[in-house]
């Protein structure tokens, strides 16, 4: 049924159930799982030594927090890569969805407060997701 599963994770607890639908989806449709973790590196107008290793601090974090997922899938038999990019998080997993063709999206869906009834009880990145894309997405609570 499905290829290609985009799991997207932010590095919080959550990731746990996320990996739960995510083997049981892939394991069904024997699909290849990509992990997807956005990262963003606050804007300094001084780029001094110091902020380039606090940037590559974010990117190094940002790829153990993949690896974390693609090594959790592995133990139980997933095959999965690690797609980690730098920008906002609901541009990256759309950008992942078309680069590697996916046909389901499994992501986390946070509440947050805002104004838009959607993003509360959604979160922003998932509602901005769910609403700009094709592919079906299930959201984990």
């Amino acid at each position: 049924m499905f290829k290609t599963i985009i799991m997207a994770v932010d590095g919080s607890p959550a990731v746990e159930r996320l990996l739960v639908y995510t083997e049981h989806m892939a394991r069904r449709s024997d699909a290849q799982v990509i992990i997807v973790h956005a990262y963003e590196t606050p804007v300094v107008y001084d780029w001094t030594d110091g902020f380039r290793q606090l940037a590559e601090g974010y990117e190094r974090v940002a790829a153990e927090v993949a690896a974390d997922a693609v090594d959790a899938l592995a133990k139980a038999g997933i095959q999965a890569i690690a797609d980690v990019r730098e920008g906002p998080a609901a541009e990256a997993i759309l950008q992942a969805v078309s680069v590697h063709e996916a046909d389901l999206i499994v992501m986390g869906s946070r509440a947050s407060k805002s104004d838009s009834v959607a993003e509360s009880l959604l979160g922003s990145v998932s509602s901005a997701v769910v609403r700009r894309t094709y592919c079906p997405t299930l959201l984990v609570p």
